[in-house]
């Protein structure tokens, strides 16, 4: 059995690294936008970005002050686990004291702060079942100066790519500089309106380099990052090449009647981590 200590030690340890140390892809896609940049302001931008990332893992301190919102993405496979949602909880409080993490959760009423990053149904935990062997945790913590940019749109299904790309557009528009760009933008197409959005969440779990499978969304996900960039809104919204560093798309059949279309934008700070425990 998988303990409530193994799971609990883990989130602990993977919030740590994903505060701290940014993805290899994403540093990857960043270094890049600055070889290609022209822009002074631009390039100048950047730099301070990834110094910043280097100040981050020198220090071993969080690379932004907003540690995020804990969303945990969980693959529950053929193992047993000891007491899984409350393990996350300690995980989540364990991580808040040792790393440490900014508290961010309050109640959004009272706006009143739980002290310790945990509250009612939060942290947000998404399982899905696996037939692996296996227990995958994904730490996702989640900022909200890109979070309060998302979108979503139940679009009429005889709008299809064209309104899917409009309303892409006016998302990427609308945030502008908020969320503090370079980004990474998740699309989710189908399902129901929560459906949509949570798929879009879940594809900025996958890499830079990670190319769609399926045509038609490595397609539109070219098509997509060249709209975002064309805006020209650029690094921390002052202008330049890139204002989007990919596009992420996640597609999932719906009704007959409906064209949901959620957009989930991530900052540059574009932070998770996964671990495997196995059921030994």
């Amino acid at each position: 059995m998988i303990t409530q200590k193994q799971v609990a030690d883990t989130v602990c340890k993977l919030y740590k690294e994903a505060v701290i140390k940014l993805p290899s892809d994403v540093k990857s896609a960043l270094k890049n936008a600055y070889e290609i940049e022209e822009n002074d302001i631009a390039k100048l931008n950047i730099k301070s970005i990834l110094d910043n990332i280097h100040l981050a893992e020198e220090n071993n301190i969080p690379m932004c002050q907003d540690t995020g919102l804990p969303i945990v993405f969980v693959k529950l496979g053929q193992v047993q686990v000891e007491n899984l949602q409350q393990a996350i909880i300690d995980g989540v409080k364990k991580a808040t004291v040792e790393v440490p993490l900014r508290t961010n959760v309050v109640d959004p009423l009272t706006r009143v702060n739980t002290g310790n990053n945990i509250g009612k149904d939060i942290p947000q935990i998404n399982v899905e079942l696996s037939q692996k062997e296996e227990l995958e945790i994904t730490v996702f913590p989640k900022g909200f100066g890109s979070e309060n940019n998302n979108k979503l749109a139940m679009l009429l299904p005889g709008e299809g790519i064209n309104g899917i790309k409009e309303f892409f557009k006016e998302s990427v528009l609308s945030a502008g500089g908020k969320p503090c760009p370079p980004t990474r933008i998740g699309v989710g197409i189908g399902g129901s309106s929560d459906m949509a959005l949570k798929l879009a969440k879940k594809a900025l779990l996958r890499p830079v380099d990670d190319y769609n499978k399926d045509e038609r969304l490595n397609k539109l996900e070219k098509e997509l990052l060249d709209i975002a960039n064309d805006t020209g809104i650029g690094p921390m919204g002052l202008g330049g090449k890139t204002t989007t560093l990919d596009v992420k798309v996640e597609l999932a059949d719906t009704h007959t009647a409906g064209l949901p279309v959620g957009i989930c934008v991530q900052c540059w700070a574009a932070r998770y981590a996964t671990a495997i425990l196995k059921d030994e």
